[in-house]
């Protein structure tokens, strides 16, 4: 066997092995990573397809996680505006009380203090905080990012100051001393608690309507996010089963090529080995004549 066919022999062995390599380099790559496309260079323009379907889904998932927090965020609100209704139609019940014309000044004092404690716990309702924000003192508004767009959701003034219970200086203004068990005093403190109550019933509506709107959104976005995530698998999740038999195969085509290669190796270092020798003969045959 002459070096030039070791040679042809053993180029052709080394190119087995380096094939062998590159299939099983992918194929562990496409295990690795999950995907048929790993990178552009397994197929430029699926790639991008698969990509770009990604990049709508992360959208898709952070519009769905928008949805939930600021649904979230309404239901602190909700809660505290619940809590002010019910405080009114309390402080309804106070009012009504305090027209009976049995009550004297002891109980009219006594029913006032009843009065400045409901008020009080309105204005706390009014400062419920979510993530430090103040929700229902009206400098609030909601916005909602999702991949449609922007929606905004304002939360009105809760405070007994919003709600008209008391003056721009922090007074009440249902003062049952000043009423005197007068029917025109106070009916027009009733007046003036249903005109709060209906505005608190405003807003507890608004923000309803929001939650529900949420709601439906979120299933909108739950329903995408599974039809996005189907597409993208049916289009580039990698074939595990069959990845691993690609890559099992490649190893052994690997590990026979490089056998190849040893014994090319091999029979070239003999060939070259046995020239060196017979050259050698041959020079020392030549100074003997």
């Amino acid at each position: 066997m002459s070096i030039g066919s070791v040679m042809n022999g053993l180029n052709s062995s080394l190119n087995q092995l380096n094939r062998a390599h590159s299939v099983q380099s992918q194929s562990v790559q496409r295990i690795a990573t999950g995907s048929k496309r790993p990178s552009a260079a397994n197929g430029a323009s699926d790639y991008a397809i698969a990509q770009k379907m990604q990049y709508n889904l992360g959208g898709v998932r952070q519009s769905n996680a928008n949805t939930q927090t600021a649904n979230s965020m309404l239901n602190v609100a909700g809660g505290a505006v619940s809590n002010t209704i019910s405080s009114l139609s309390s402080l309804r019940e106070t009012l009504i009380n305090a027209a009976n014309g049995t009550n004297g000044k002891t109980d009219v004092a006594a029913l006032q203090e009843s009065v400045n404690q409901t008020l009080s716990q309105i204005n706390s309702n009014a400062q419920v905080t979510y993530n430090g924000m103040n929700l229902l003192d009206g400098s609030q508004t909601v916005t909602v990012a999702g991949i449609d767009g922007y929606e905004n959701v304002s939360l009105g003034d809760m405070s007994t100051k919003g709600l008209g219970l008391t003056d721009s200086q922090g007074n009440s203004t249902i003062n049952l001393q000043e009423a005197n068990g007068s029917v025109s005093g106070l009916s027009q403190a009733l007046d003036t608690v249903d005109a709060a109550l209906n505005k608190a019933l405003d807003e507890a509506t608004t923000i309803g309507a929001a939650q529900q709107g949420m709601e439906y959104q979120s299933a909108n976005y739950t329903t995408m996010e599974e039809n996005l995530q189907a597409s993208l698998s049916v289009s580039d999740d990698a074939d595990i089963a069959a990845e691993s038999v690609t890559n099992a195969s490649a190893k052994t085509q690997s590990q026979a090529a490089l056998w190849a290669v040893k014994q090319g190796m091999q029979n070239l270092s003999r060939q070259m080995l046995g020239a060196i020798n017979n050259h050698s003969r041959g020079a020392a045959f030549n100074m003997l004549s």
